[in-house]
């Protein structure tokens, strides 16, 4: 099971709806079973699917998150607090039905819940929680139903003790930029960040790529690919620096276009899209296998 987190602590980079499309795409289109994780307290993933959905399927999944993802203490939550108060070394939390949402033959998700905006406000053990993801995907692997090919995780746009605890696991951590000027200053400082926060650094391998880029005719504009060539030399200045981050930039490039939101509630992977996730999703496969 190969995890997969999208980050930026930079709100509105289009984050969200990469990491729920990258994964429509490997259940849709590459056939893999995937599981798609909202860490993120703003909901912004849980939301879009529970209010964009048109037909049963709001209705669906609204009756499952209240009536028994929420009254069957099976929330992300719920397993964090389970997983604090271990004792003996058993993590009481079993993984159903009421934890894990099945979206279609290949794809499922595990809602955000708005209690973990307190999370940071209880006191929970920093070093234990760093395994807390781990041992979740562990629990997983052994329930041949939800043995998942590659899990996502959408990050919060900001460190929480959840995401640490993603981080500390993750195979692949991905950074999708816009084509301003944080782009290439805001790689510098979350790759800062995250050795800063995560100690030891496991050092996982770190994706950049281009998002929300503008078009003309058909083609980048001269300013997106200005932007991008910034954020590269950026990347090629973290690699070549003592300690060898293991950073590469990718040249897949998601456009910006209105229809793309709309692709979230959908039943299936956007055709116009493919190409531009095709290309994504063979960079991570071939990092991941």
């Amino acid at each position: 099971m190969k995890s997969i987190a999208t980050i930026n602590f930079k709100g509105g980079v289009g984050k969200t709806t990469v990491t729920w499309l990258l994964a429509k795409y490997a259940a849709a289109k590459d056939n893999k079973k995937v599981l798609v994780v909202d860490t993120d307290a703003q909901m912004s993933l849980t939301l879009a699917i529970q209010l964009q959905e048109s037909g049963t399927m709001i209705g669906n999944f609204e009756k499952w998150y209240e009536d028994k993802h929420i009254k069957n203490n099976k929330t992300l939550l719920n397993a964090l607090e389970a997983y604090d108060t271990l004792k003996g070394g058993h993590f009481d939390f079993s993984i159903t039905s009421s934890f894990i949402y099945q979206m279609s033959d290949n794809l499922f998700f595990v809602p955000s819940v708005v209690d973990l905006y307190w999370l940071e406000l209880d006191v929970i053990d920093r070093e234990k929680v760093k395994h807390f993801i781990r041992a979740l995907l562990g629990k997983m692997e052994h329930t041949n139903k939800y043995n998942f090919n590659y899990v996502f995780f959408d990050s919060p746009p900001n460190f929480t003790a959840l995401s640490y605890s993603v981080l500390s696991c993750s195979s692949l951590i991905l950074i999708p930029v816009n084509p301003d000027v944080f782009a290439s200053r805001g790689i510098g400082l979350m790759v800062d960040g995250l050795k800063y926060r995560i100690e030891p650094w496991p050092n996982p391998p770190i994706a950049v790529f281009m998002n929300k880029g503008k078009e003309r005719l058909g083609v980048q504009t001269k300013e997106t690919k200005r932007y991008w060539e910034e954020a590269k030399y950026v990347c090629e200045q973290i690699k070549q620096d003592k300690e060898k981050i293991n950073i590469m930039a990718w040249d897949s490039f998601i456009p910006d276009r209105v229809s793309i939101k709309r692709a979230i509630p959908g039943q299936y992977f956007p055709d116009e899209f493919e190409p531009y996730f095709k290309e994504l999703w063979e960079n991570i496969k071939s990092i991941l296998g």
